[in-house]
């Protein structure tokens, strides 16, 4: 619609109700198109030598980065998973027993079964304990430097902490 408008407006085109009452007030053509300006933006970039921001080069890897990515990433990760666990629920047949004898009768070694509890447990505890972190963060506490970094790895030490035990119980 806007581009219809702005189109209208160069030619000199006033859309007008037949009662008189203007829809378009004078609309003034631009002076460049968006393309024109992506143009300008990016000459101006390659002129200067600039690197592609944000680049992974341009940014030294810390804790509270990966901290940052892995959270958003255990995050997505859960909603998905619990997403479709839910769809198989609703859709496929047979009843929960059902599938937990087939993954049973799979008979994989005590330790492929321990890495897949651990792959379960781990994304759940870290990305509660980052959540944890996070609420803190919201109530003006941790903001240090040195307490960011302190936090980060209680954490991931927690996580690791958390999973081992659960997938060693469960």
């Amino acid at each position: 619609m806007a581009l219809l408008l702005r189109t209208l407006a160069r030619q000199g085109v006033c859309v007008c109700r037949p009662q008189g009452s203007v829809l378009f007030r004078h609309a003034a053509p631009m002076g460049t198109t968006a393309k024109e300006e992506m143009n300008k933006f990016w000459d101006k970039n390659t002129r200067l030598n600039r690197p592609m921001s944000p680049h992974i080069s341009v940014y030294k890897w810390s804790v509270p980065m990966m901290m940052s990515i892995t959270h958003r990433g255990t995050g997505v990760g859960l909603s998905g998973a619990i997403s479709a666990f839910a769809i198989a629920a609703l859709v496929l047949p047979g009843s929960y027993p059902h599938y937990l004898d087939l993954i049973h009768s799979l008979s994989v070694g005590p330790f492929l079964l321990g890495l897949a509890k651990f792959g379960i447990a781990f994304p759940v505890s870290f990305h509660t304990y980052n959540g944890i972190r996070h609420l803190c963060w919201d109530v003006g506490k941790g903001f240090k430097i040195p307490e960011v970094y302190r936090t980060g790895y209680t954490v991931i030490g927690l996580s690791v902490i958390t999973s081992i035990a659960l997938a060693a119980f469960f």
